[in-house]
């Protein structure tokens, strides 16, 4: 079932997602959940890097789904505090997968904790999820390398492209630079390999999805 696979993203929607897929003919190819995204690389006055913080924005027929059957006072419409309870879901959920987020500092790989300042935000029937990931241990760094992606490639992350800026500093040094840089294009090959993939079955780890990794570059020379 495609539902074994959605990496509990929004765990209330595990099966109506599911059932949507299968009905849509089960021909379908991997990636299912499809994610646009801004990211920001937080730092303290003392110059050190203190946490990255991600706006995820659903694709429709997730975002649909995964507001199927809340509560809301005006119909269609969902204020910050109806939508916490999802959102500490999927902030929860995602613990399992890091977060989809890798980080080197200065060559070596950092750490991170539990998020912070999480909400989700219901806007044109897309749903944003936002969220600090704060690092274990601050760090000042010449050189900060971030890549998010899914490793079984079940869910496809992708910089948003109406943004001039989808990766940003504050409060960095004034000598820092950041630039954001966007996956591989997929060849014929790979489209191929992901259609044969049957329903419900999986990706190895690694064979795809470190290929897709949206890169986050940042130096301070």
């Amino acid at each position: 079932m495609f539902a074994l696979r959605m990496n509990r993203i929004a765990q209330t929607l595990v099966a109506a997602l599911a059932g949507l897929l299968l009905a849509a003919g089960g021909a379908l190819a991997h990636p299912h959940v499809w994610v646009t995204m801004k990211s920001t690389v937080i730092y303290a006055p003392d110059g050190t890097v203190t946490g990255i913080r991600h706006a995820w924005t659903f694709d429709d027929m997730f975002s649909t789904f995964a507001v199927q059957g809340l509560e809301s006072k005006v119909k269609g419409q969902f204020t910050r505090e109806e939508l916490q309870p999802l959102a500490e879901v999927n902030v929860t959920s995602l613990k399992e997968y890091d977060f989809f987020t890798s980080s080197k500092a200065n060559g070596r790989k950092t750490e991170f904790v539990e998020p912070k300042d999480y909400h989700l935000e219901l806007k044109d029937s897309l749903l944003t999820l936002h969220f600090l990931l704060p690092l274990k241990t601050p760090v000042k760094a010449q050189s900060l390398d971030l890549e998010v992606y899914d490793p079984a490639y079940f869910v496809d992350f992708s910089f948003d492209e109406k943004d001039k800026e989808p990766a940003k500093l504050v409060g960095a040094p004034a000598n820092c630079r950041v630039t954001a840089g966007k996956p591989q294009e997929m060849s014929q090959d790979m489209s191929r390999r992901l259609s044969e993939i049957p329903p419900g079955g999986q990706i190895p780890p690694g064979s795809f999805g470190e290929q897709f990794a949206n890169k986050i570059s940042v130096r301070c020379p």
